[in-house]
């Protein structure tokens, strides 16, 4: 039985569904678009009309909510095809979950209904330009007065923040908190005077969504911008943010690292070296058993930790395992996957070079690894040990 059969029929459907777009409409389109990294404007459409951008949606705001485990075979799916399709609905997703655990109702209803349908497309906006992992030491202010916050600041590396509509933005209302967690909050901004989009940043791989430089300039947003009304609670609101994000980026590893492994062996079958398939080769047969060993382990990691997100435990380690795990699998089963295919696997013409650019993204999306390795022992220690 294979792991998505575990689901029950109405999601397994759904996984169904999102696998059958991807290998009608997006494997036969991907690679021209990826290489003149051309924004995926009809595949983004479908997926509106899919309900990807509602899953984590309940039924009363206009959403089609799964389990976490079905996202991350949902999400898995899209980056099979391309990792840039599951990018686009990530930061939306953890955004959604944001509003649901922590909005006020009047925010919930504002948005929600919204970012179900795809109509209004929602990013999170955390890194700054000097901070990278360090969010505490952010710099993007801002400051209430009588019409609500003046923002300045700037943010880096803000994925569909060109054509996102809603942003979470992490950023400091009270500047001099101690301990400085205590004066972080979310605002919910939207685009307007006083905010620039400066520019697309060059991407190794990733193409043709956007990540952008945010400038905030005396940008003003409501005084009800607040998430959950209350300052000062962003920093812990987005660490259990970050925990879907995590995993989300988790299965995207498992969709880049299942791509490689599927090309990779109708590759060893199909090419022949000194009279037999290479796969009978010990060494490339070798490398196929360990792509499909630690492909399998990454996968049972990321599902233990979506499990446990729905038992409503906490699970920034779980997810940090996963993330870490997968990711580094990513890497490195992209690597094999060109060896495999020789010099084919460094030419534009066959998808492996672009699983190789894209897959050192999930190693430092979404807080490094080096990061992750962090949360993981500092929850092992507060844990008294793995068990």
């Amino acid at each position: 039985m294979s792991t998505v059969e575990l689901l029950p029929e109405d999601e397994r459907f759904i996984v169904g569904t999102v696998r059958d777009f991807v290998d009608r409409d997006v494997k036969p389109v991907v690679r021209e678009l990826e290489h003149t990294n051309t924004y995926p404007e009809a595949l983004i459409e479908q997926m509106k009309r899919l309900g990807v951008f509602g899953l984590a949606i309940p039924d009363e705001y206009g959403g089609t909510p799964v389990s976490t485990p079905c996202y991350v075979f949902i999400t898995e799916e899209l980056a099979r095809g391309w990792m840039s399709l599951a990018g686009a609905m990530g930061g939306h997703t953890v955004v959604a979950k944001l509003l649901l655990h922590f909005g006020t109702e009047e925010q919930k209803r504002r948005y929600l209904p919204r970012m179900a349908t795809g109509e209004v497309r929602a990013t999170m906006a955390l890194t700054e330009p000097g901070g990278g992992s360090d969010l505490q030491a952010m710099r993007t202010v801002a400051r209430k007065d009588t019409g609500g916050y003046l923002v300045n600041g700037s943010k880096t590396w803000i994925t569909n923040s060109r054509r996102s509509q809603l942003i979470a933005l992490l950023c400091k209302t009270d500047p001099d908190a101690e301990p400085a967690h205590m004066g972080i909050s979310i605002l919910l901004v939207e685009h307007g005077p006083g905010l620039t989009v400066s520019r697309d940043l060059p991407k190794l791989g990733y193409k043709g969504v956007e990540s952008c430089e945010l400038v905030f300039e005396d940008h003003r947003a409501g005084p009800d911008a607040v998430l959950g009304g209350v300052e000062g609670r962003g920093f812990a609101q987005m660490m259990k943010g970050l925990e879907t994000g995590r995993l989300q980026v988790a299965a995207r590893a498992l969709g880049v690292a299942r791509a490689a492994l599927e090309d990779s062996l109708a590759y060893a079958q199909e090419r022949e070296a000194f009279g037999k398939p290479i796969w009978q080769h010990e060494s490339i047969g070798n490398y196929l058993a360990d792509m499909a060993t630690s492909l399998s382990a990454a996968r049972q990691l990321t599902l233990h930790a979506a499990r446990e997100a729905d038992a409503g435990r906490r699970v920034d380690m779980e997810a940090g395992m996963a993330k870490l795990f997968a990711s580094e699998t990513a890497m490195r089963i992209a690597l094999d996957a060109v060896r495999i295919h020789g010099g084919y696997g460094y030419s534009t013409e066959f998808d492996v070079e672009r699983y190789f650019r894209d897959a050192p993204l999930m190693i430092v999306g979404e807080g490094t690894n080096e990061i992750q390795r962090n949360v993981i022992v500092r929850q092992l220690i507060a844990r008294g040990g793995l068990d």
